[in-house]
């Protein structure tokens, strides 16, 4: 009986062990199967744009004022009083443009008597000459002396000297008469009229002037760059025309070309005033006026721009995320050569590629991705 029972007993066991077994193993791998599922990065929802090739200017923009090409003041040569004004306030007026007439019965009258003279002058040179020609030929003849003829020569030269003061007194004359007369030496637009017919004008440097004449077509803008955009500046005025855009508020762009570049750099400021024209016919631009100006130093052809949001700084490196072809995020360096406001020119992407705008901060290189629309102008 006992020897019976022995090998049941021993299969029973048996069968306990491997049910227990397989028990263990089901039991680890419910245990593991929610481990792995969990170590599996979840998908990032992203928002991207495609990479752009582009012709891309290069500017530098700067705060101008405009100034007049030319402007004078005029002002009396002359102590007298104002007889005529010809001239209205901002006027435009013609280069040798009569413009203001003064009182000139005094220089008239001077002129007269310095013609006078030179005519009394002329009749004496004339008897001087007869005397002398009278001199030779008695000479000839024996009938006087050398220093007779000497003499005689000697007061025709006199004359003479006599008669070419008298003719620069005339001209100096001419010369005073002209200053009663206040002609526009430009052609531009008067400015408000200081004096009226009675005022009282002295031929002074220092005294207020009658009126101010600018000439407002062309015109010219004057501003200050960065001395960094030197060696760019002096390299585009040499390659031809250099393109420049005033930058009235409210209105269009105005076309103009740098005239001049200053001969030193500003010490204070570390910046170099250059100096450019512009056609002018609407008189949109008006001296004295302050506004921004913005010059096209060179352009960048064919090359790749992506928006500064994409960029990813780490000291002095910049990379950008782009789309894997597996659908993960791709951790790119790129160089960056320019800035440009909200867009960059970099180098390092390839043409087809798209770089992660939004959602970036949560990304880490393999992590999927779950793609969005495109921001709203973030590729323009």
């Amino acid at each position: 009986m006992r020897s019976t029972l022995s090998p049941i007993l021993c299969g029973l066991t048996a069968i306990a062990a491997i049910a227990a077994i397989s028990g263990c193993g089901r039991k680890a791998d419910a245990d593991t199967a929610p481990a792995a599922s969990a170590s599996a990065p979840a998908a990032q929802n992203v928002g991207v744009v495609g990479v752009r090739r582009a012709d891309v200017p290069i500017t530098v923009e700067a705060s101008g004022t405009v100034t007049a090409l030319q402007s004078v003041d005029l002002r009396a040569q002359t102590t007298s009083t104002v007889a005529q004004v010809l001239v209205k306030d901002g006027q435009a007026v013609k280069k040798g443009e009569l413009l203001f007439r003064f009182d000139d019965r005094a220089d008239r009258a001077a002129l007269d008597k310095a013609r006078a003279q030179l005519a009394r002058d002329r009749a004496a040179q004339a008897d001087l000459e007869r005397q002398f020609d009278r001199a030779r030929e008695l000479r000839a003849q024996n009938f006087v002396a050398q220093n007779a003829v000497d003499s005689a020569q000697a007061q025709v030269d006199a004359g003479a000297a006599l008669l070419r003061s008298d003719e620069a007194a005339v001209q100096a004359a001419q010369v005073a008469l002209g200053y009663n007369e206040l002609r526009a030496p430009i052609s531009g637009r008067a400015g408000i009229v200081a004096v009226y017919p009675g005022s009282l004008v002295q031929a002074s440097a220092t005294a207020a002037p009658l009126v101010n004449i600018a000439q407002l077509d062309p015109i010219a803008i004057s501003f200050s760059v960065p001395e960094t955009q030197l060696d760019a500046l002096l390299a585009a005025t040499r390659a031809g025309a250099l393109a420049v855009e005033a930058l009235p508020a409210g209105a269009a762009p105005i076309q103009g070309r740098v005239t001049a570049v200053d001969n030193l750099v500003d010490t204070a400021t570390g910046t170099i005033k250059v100096k450019a024209e512009f056609a002018n016919p609407a008189q949109a631009l008006w001296p004295g006026q302050y506004l921004r100006v913005r010059a096209t130093l060179r352009t960048l052809k064919g090359v790749t721009v992506v928006p500064q949001a994409a960029l990813i700084l780490r000291g002095n490196e910049r990379s950008v995320y782009v789309v894997g072809p597996d659908n993960t995020a791709r951790l790119v360096p790129v160089q960056l050569r320019q800035s440009m406001g909200e867009q960059a020119v970099v180098d390092g992407l390839d043409a087809t590629a798209q770089v992660v705008m939004e959602g970036k901060q949560n990304l880490r290189p393999g992590t999927p991705l779950r793609i969005a629309a495109p921001a709203s102008g973030a590729g323009t």
